[in-house]
């Protein structure tokens, strides 16, 4: 199921990443797939559901491109299926992630990608009430904004983001 829904997530990507190609298979693939189930302790996957249908997901590491320090979290990948998007979802999405694993947080987003440079901006920031920082990396085809903060833990009655074994 999460192979199928990365297809769609990186088929949205080809837009911002015009060098992504599909495969002979005719499918684009997501190498890193395998990871999140034989390093569980370093990759979290999340399927995201709004009543009670599949709505999108989420894949985090722990250990950030972005950051010199392990243990930070990342947000590696974050799909919305589009009939779902602005509706809330997404927001409660990574609310809900950020509070499951609570500490220090990385968002890596394309500036190519001005839409979810937006949303994330907007969640960060209504999370945190501001208490973020955002920093510019090199990227190709476009510079990587990278937002930095912490999130609390979840309270155990909140638990609504499940994840996948």
């Amino acid at each position: 199921m999460l192979g199928n829904l990365l297809e769609l997530y990186i088929h949205d990507l080809s837009d911002v990443f015009p060098g992504l190609e599909l495969g002979p298979d005719g499918r684009f693939g997501y190498d890193k797939l395998p990871l999140y189930w034989s390093e569980p302790e370093r990759r979290f996957a999340f399927i995201v559901r709004c009543g009670g249908q599949i709505a999108g997901f989420v894949l985090a590491t722990r250990g950030s491109p972005a950051a010199t320090d392990p243990e930070v979290l990342d947000v590696a990948e974050f799909f919305v299926l589009r009939r779902y998007r602005r509706s809330g979802v997404g927001r409660q999405a990574a609310v809900l992630l950020w509070q499951r694993l609570p500490g220090k947080w990385t968002v890596r987003v394309s500036e190519g990608n001005a839409g979810a440079l937006a949303f994330w901006r907007g969640v960060v920031a209504g999370l945190t009430g501001g208490a973020l920082t955002e920093a510019t990396r090199p990227g190709h085809p476009h510079p990587w904004r990278v937002l930095s903060f912490e999130s609390e833990p979840l309270a155990p009655a909140e638990a609504h983001l499940g994840q996948d074994p």
